[in-house]
């Protein structure tokens, strides 16, 4: 984080990534003299309203995030920028997104939880579109031109109002995670009873094991001894607002439904008070590890691992194995993960997994019979993707075995 009297002083010259945070309602025009540097630009925490059109002066810029502002348009001079690849404005006031502010090098763009009814056919007509996160607006229906955007890898829709499945992302060639629970299209009258209700003063929060865009996950313990629970356990509060991935509700309905396996994160009991959401669930033992990071922002759609993580082929091959049992159960219920990929599988040494974060996750039962199987299609490349980036630092000795290159041949049928 920098402050303003750093940038006013001089002091932050030639910096690549600037980014301030004190409530700002205009925009410093000193950052205009960080044009021959200045990549990655980070005003989110503001009060700003608008940019001003001096911002295509900053020619190397790259990124740009102006989440929780105050801003009801996207600004313009955003698509006169000519480097610009991604553009994060979550959490705004925004409704209106004019045909000319999109870049044309766009990437990624983040609009989630602002108000916006429609968007510009601009949108589909932006060739390097890979990421692109909608969740949590007022949308009717998307454009029909991101029927064009064959480079899509991942959307997030959820939380809109979109009364028709949009057909035209689910024949693009690319998409591989996708994530369209809380529309009336999505909406299901079933309400899962798969474990048992407890109330939320059973339990006692202690350490916080994790937190993700839906809710805090922390390890507890019950205030009375429970015939029918394990004694460790984790409980998953749920923030009770919308997320970039949708609606918490969606996610415990969806945890619920997928009910019991041997590799997914055991869910034991809900708890459902005004104001209070949460699912119980078995802790997971301390000896389980995160089996890769989320993408950056270079690699967009990609994981990423720690410098010098290799996996054996036979690791590799036993954890697949898993994950196409998991993927298997999971469509078997009729259920879309929506963010399959190795940071959210834990595994140990001997190369189990756990797999979990259903965030993203949607019910797909209400879809015709072809839509259900494009669906599924979907998440099978998001599946090829997690075996490639296992590959990727699979052990150098086995890049020449028998498994790897099964496994190599699997993900391009």
């Amino acid at each position: 984080m920098h402050t303003l009297s750093q940038l006013k002083s001089g002091e932050l010259s030639g910096t690549q990534h600037l980014k301030i945070s004190e409530n700002l309602t205009s925009f410093p025009e000193e950052i205009l003299s960080l044009a021959d540097s200045l990549e990655i630009l980070d005003l989110s925490g503001n009060q700003l309203t608008s940019l001003p059109d001096e911002l295509v002066k900053l020619q190397k810029l790259r990124i740009i995030f102006a989440s929780n502002n105050l801003f009801e348009t996207l600004p313009e001079v955003l698509g006169k920028c000519p480097n610009l690849e991604m553009v994060g404005f979550k959490a705004n006031k925004i409704t209106e997104v004019p045909a000319d502010a999109l870049p044309a090098k766009l990437r990624w763009l983040i609009l989630t939880d602002n108000q916006i009814e429609t968007l510009p056919d601009t949108l589909g007509e932006r060739p390097r579109l890979q990421k692109l996160a909608l969740a949590g607006n007022r949308l009717t229906e998307l454009p029909q031109t991101l029927a064009q955007s064959t480079a899509l890898e991942l959307v997030r829709i959820s939380a809109n109002q979109l009364a028709e499945c949009p057909e035209q992302l689910l024949s693009l060639p690319k998409l591989s995670w996708l994530a369209f629970s809380g529309n009336p299209f999505s909406q299901s009258d079933l309400s899962i009873q798969s474990v048992p209700e407890v109330a939320s003063s059973s339990f006692t929060l202690h350490d916080v094991l994790g937190q993700g865009a839906s809710g805090v996950i922390s390890k507890a313990t019950w205030n009375q001894k429970q015939a029918t629970f394990p004694d460790d356990i984790a409980v998953k509060v749920f923030k009770g607002e919308v997320t970039s991935d949708g609606y918490p509700e969606d996610e415990l309905q969806v945890c619920l439904k997928v009910g019991s396996h041997p590799n997914l994160v055991q869910s034991l009991a809900q708890v459902n008070e005004e104001e209070y959401s949460a699912l119980i669930m078995g802790l997971i033992p301390s000896h389980f590890s995160n089996l890769g990071f989320p993408p950056c922002l270079d690699s967009c759609t990609r994981d990423t691992f720690p410098p010098g993580f290799t996996l054996s082929i036979d690791e590799i091959h036993k954890i697949v194995a898993q994950m196409q049992n998991v993927f298997t159960h999971l469509h078997s219920n009729q259920v879309s993960h929506g963010d399959l990929y190795a940071h959210n599988t834990l595994f140990d040494a001997d190369a189990n997994i756990i797999f979990g974060d259903f965030g993203a996750a949607t019910m797909y039962h209400m879809l015709t019979e072809k839509q259900q199987e494009k669906v599924k299609q979907i998440e099978h490349r998001a599946f090829h993707h997690f075996i490639d980036d296992l590959l990727s630092v699979c052990a150098a000795e086995d890049q020449q075995h028998e498994k790897y290159n099964l496994l190599k041949q699997k993900i391009t049928q």
